[in-house]
């Protein structure tokens, strides 16, 4: 209330502070007409924000789509069909259901060659883990130029193409001329004037498990020595302190620390060795006798030599159910140490 000078009292609104202060302090009153409201440009419209990344990822989606999932389920089909020389030259193929799939579960060289992928899988992750792990711990260990060089000659080895890594591997074991039948005999070895060293299956799967080693071990050692470089320092100084020898030292401190480095890589490995094709192939074209094949080793020969294509379908579906299989172990273990983190 405020006095006039009649002296007459009048009453004057209480908000009116109130808006003076939000008119110095920048903040506008409302619009009183709905026209001076600004409306949204109509030119420019978002996306929904669910939807962008769906659109991001549509390529990717469609080319793997493309690239894998057709050719897998046209794989599936053909599995169930019957298509040798005669259907393939006529174009009409016999539709036989889960006929190849039996005839492959009852048929023993099936079963052999089954085991043969496992332990030769088997084999080479171990010695490519093993050796690849400690060439890693060794990298750690050096100095700047001599590290310098050994990675170097680990990547020449990596980027090495399949085809002439076997050239290089059939001249050193060569019957006549290679190196390792002429190294034996300067060892002081007999019986190796002409020794053949693809004369049974078990001798070629020895070396093309001496190429895939070879040609996997850059892989794990350079990841390896990346993880390393992530451990600190004083959890070194600190096991050393406590008196803890080189392997305590890897066993409680390195390979806790990167435990899912070793899952993941072996998980690859296993994946790169089951289905590896090149080098058994070219090493000696399964044989002798078939008697080096793998699994998309003898998929090739029932498929192409022998022109079964259903049944080599049938073979290859098998093959990645078994891989699978295979993997679920380490699956779980990669979802157990993501629940434990």
């Amino acid at each position: 209330m405020t006095v006039d000078s009649q002296g007459a009292a009048t009453t004057a609104p209480q908000d009116a502070p109130g808006r003076a202060a939000q008119t110095q302090g920048g903040t506008p009153p409302p619009p009183a007409d709905p026209k001076d409201v600004r409306q949204p440009s109509r030119g420019r419209r978002s996306l929904p924000t669910g939807l962008l990344p769906y659109l991001l990822i549509a390529p990717a989606v469609l080319a793997m789509a493309v690239l894998l999932v057709y050719p897998l389920v046209r794989n599936v089909i053909l599995s169930f069909q019957q298509v040798n020389r005669k259907e393939l030259i006529t174009r009409q193929p016999e539709w036989i259901g889960f006929e190849n799939y039996t005839e492959l579960l009852g048929d023993p060289d099936f079963w052999t060659v089954v085991v043969r992928s496992l332990v030769f899988t088997a084999a080479n992750v171990v010695l490519i883990m093993g050796i690849g792990t400690l060439i890693g711990l060794l990298l750690n260990r050096l100095g700047k130029k001599m590290r310098l060089v050994l990675s170097l000659a680990l990547m020449l080895a990596w980027a090495m193409p399949i085809v002439a890594s076997v050239t290089v591997f059939r001249w050193l074991f060569d019957e006549q001329f290679g190196v390792v039948n002429w190294l034996m005999r300067t060892l002081g070895f007999a019986g190796y004037e002409q020794h053949n060293w693809f004369e049974t299956g078990f001798s070629t799967l020895t070396i093309v498990t001496a190429l895939v080693v070879w040609g996997s071990i850059p892989f794990v050692a350079l990841n390896m020595y990346a993880g390393l470089t992530t451990v600190g320092t004083e959890l070194y100084e600190a096991a050393r302190m406590d008196g803890a020898n080189g392997w305590r030292t890897f066993w409680s401190v390195v390979f806790p620390n990167l435990k899912p480095f070793f899952l993941i890589t072996t998980f690859l490995e296993i994946i790169w060795v089951f289905k590896a094709f090149a080098q058994v192939y070219a090493m000696n074209l399964g044989g002798p006798d078939r008697g080096s094949e793998t699994l998309p080793v003898y998929a090739y020969i029932e498929g192409q030599g022998q022109a079964h294509y259903g049944l080599a379908a049938a073979i290859s579906v098998l093959t990645i159910v078994m891989l699978i299989a295979a993997m679920s172990f380490y699956f779980r273990l990669i979802l157990k140490q993501e629940e434990e983190q």
